[in-house]
């Protein structure tokens, strides 16, 4: 999946994320388990915004991500801030890197875009294969409860005055996957270019992550609700880990 449209529409869509409180946030959650950052991996940057918020701060860190489209628009908003950041277009479970990271994040429910439990396990056999003794790997997760009640197989209308987005998606009880169909309408004249995408998201339980923590040598330290520190409820819709190579 390339997210060839999605990935020019993406930071419109994505306006109510709030980049410069999550930067913060992430700040203060490694101050909290006194680590120091050192060489960081943005992994699934996508369009480059954590990591441009991340670099504005003075880390050294690069991103990573399996669209070329994300990319592009990536490099372009670093060129457009005159930030000198590294961008591999690379999958997760595919990571391939050029020596030893202290820090990785993966944030925005990126996780939940890997739908194999499979795949998702040599994801992080691959982070953990690149990760320092003592590094953190920190990633959130979009909940069951998320995928079941508030994704469900509702639709969604965004508005905006450079394109019209339907957007749908199909739950699946069984194993919490959610299809979500995209239907962008960029208008052009008295008329729309319609174009569209496709792809699936799945929900994983704690106890499944946790255990593929645990098979690629990785230790839990810690798992808060989203942008906080206090532990998940049965209504979290987003989970924080946080991950140490003993």
């Amino acid at each position: 999946m390339s997210y060839s449209y999605f990935a020019e529409y993406y930071d419109l869509l994505t306006e109510n994320v709030n980049y410069q409180d999550r930067a913060d946030y992430l700040l203060r959650l490694f101050e909290r388990h006194n680590h120091v950052l050192g060489l960081t991996l943005d992994l699934a940057c996508g369009t480059g915004s954590m990591t441009i918020e991340l670099k504005k701060r003075g880390l050294d860190i690069f991103g990573a991500d399996a669209s070329i489209d994300m990319l592009s628009e990536a490099q372009r908003k670093a060129c457009e801030e005159e930030l000198d950041i590294l961008f591999l277009c690379q999958k997760m479970q595919e990571l391939e890197l050029f020596g030893e990271i202290n820090t990785c994040i993966c944030t925005l429910d990126s996780i939940n875009h890997i739908t194999s439990k499979k795949v998702l396990g040599t994801a992080f056999e691959k982070i953990s294969y690149y990760l320092k003794k003592d590094g953190l790997f920190v990633f959130d997760a979009n909940t069951v409860y998320k995928h079941r009640e508030i994704l469900g197989d509702n639709c969604y209308i965004y508005d905006t005055e450079k394109v019209f987005c339907a957007w749908q998606n199909n739950y699946n009880e069984k194993n919490h996957k959610v299809i979500i169909t995209l239907d962008f309408f960029e208008p052009r004249g008295k008329s729309y270019i319609r174009s569209s995408e496709q792809f699936t998201e799945r929900a994983y339980t704690d106890e499944e992550l946790k255990q593929l923590v645990k098979a690629a040598d990785l230790t839990v330290e810690a798992v808060y609700d989203d942008m906080s520190f206090e532990p998940p409820g049965e209504t979290s819709q987003r989970k924080i880990y946080v991950i140490r190579k003993k």
